[in-house]
């Protein structure tokens, strides 16, 4: 199975399903004698666990984080890191009901037909339980990011219908998230409140990641295929359940004109304005870089659905286990992670020395 790495420089691959013995991943490219802080990468777990909260999937996972290589005195070698990360609370007869049914908007169809063999449970390696592992490489990458005077953070900024308004690009965080990780509390209550009635429904609702990134250098990304907003592109798509990416204006730049759009660029090579999200011919231009991540629905619902099973025949499914009714709580972690990783990945790429 290919397409488990991420990087060029500072590579990430991933291995494990969610109902095995780990998950665990390899990071190559670390530089070297970097003295990284263990137990702030555990924090960065600890906000990607699921049963956290009322508001999430309530499997008990510690989520602690075992590294094998790559560290020695507190210090990174250059060498790669490896690390694993224990499967402790696993329920597989959950899952049994659907050993031969493919439910709907799930990988079970696509991944039994292209490989002829699928772990059915919790989605094998299908599951977002893998993004644990991303989740140790980004905060990796964040820990040298920081060094580097460069800020990832992310928020949700809507759930269903309901969203947070205005400019988001400098908005004010809280040093204290709340359940939903939606630094407006009174917006926040409204979420919480409207996730636990579509739960209480036995239904799912989707939402928005707002991103953003201070202190890019001008100059990171290359063309033609290697454009920094593309490789951030691809690696927000890559978290399970995202159907959306923009950068910059994104979609709303459609109803501009372009003397509305352009950013003017001053004697000091800043600009008037940052409808470019920081990136112009996918090279970062030093202004802040800020996207937004689309985030469906969870495809398990409570409710009895019509799918077919292995032998094409219609039948009834309905979700069983423990299951997120909107992940984007969960997902901000994953979100500055993966952003972590793609921005790490590309300073190396131009800046191939010791931090």
């Amino acid at each position: 199975m290919a397409g488990n790495s991420i990087g060029h420089t500072f590579k990430l691959t991933t291995f494990g399903e969610s109902h095995g013995e780990a998950i665990g991943g390899v990071i190559d490219g670390v530089p070297s004698n970097f003295a990284l802080d263990l137990r702030a990468v555990q924090v960065e777990l600890d906000r990607r666990r699921p049963g956290q909260s009322d508001i999430v999937t309530q499997r008990k996972e510690s989520d602690t984080v075992r590294f094998l290589s790559g560290i020695f005195e507190g210090k990174t070698t250059g060498a790669p890191i490896g690390f694993v990360i224990e499967n402790e609370n696993q329920k597989s007869k959950d899952y049994s009901h659907i050993e031969n049914i493919y439910r709907p908007s799930h990988a079970d169809f696509t991944y039994d037909k292209k490989y002829g063999h699928r772990d059915y449970r919790g989605g094998g390696r299908s599951s977002a339980r893998e993004t644990a592992s991303r989740v140790v490489a980004g905060a990796i990458a964040k820990q040298f990011l920081n060094h580097l005077g460069i800020k990832v953070e992310a928020f949700v900024s809507q759930v269903g219908p309901i969203k947070l308004e205005g400019d988001l690009t400098n908005l004010p965080l809280p040093g204290r998230e709340n359940t939903v990780r939606c630094p407006d509390p009174l917006v926040a209550e409204k979420m919480i409140d409207f996730i636990k009635t579509v739960r209480k429904a036995g239904d799912t609702i989707g939402g928005v990641v707002f991103a953003r990134i201070n202190g890019v250098p001008l100059g990171l990304g290359a063309p033609v295929f290697d454009k920094l907003h593309a490789d951030l592109g691809k690696a927000m798509l890559s978290i399970n359940a995202v159907k959306g990416f923009e950068y910059g204006s994104g979609f709303s730049g459609v109803e501009m004109k372009g003397s509305e759009h352009n950013d003017v660029i001053q004697p000091d090579g800043t600009t008037l304005s940052n409808h470019s999200g920081g990136i112009q011919g996918g090279i970062s231009n030093g202004a802040p870089i800020y996207f937004r991540v689309a985030f469906k629905p969870v495809a398990t619902i409570m409710q009895d659905q019509s799918s077919v099973n292995s032998k094409m025949e219609v039948v009834k499914v309905k979700g069983k286990g423990r299951h997120d009714p909107c992940v984007v709580p969960r997902a901000v972690p994953i979100v500055e992670a993966m952003a972590s990783i793609t921005i790490l990945d590309h300073y190396l790429r131009n800046k191939m020395t010791q931090i």
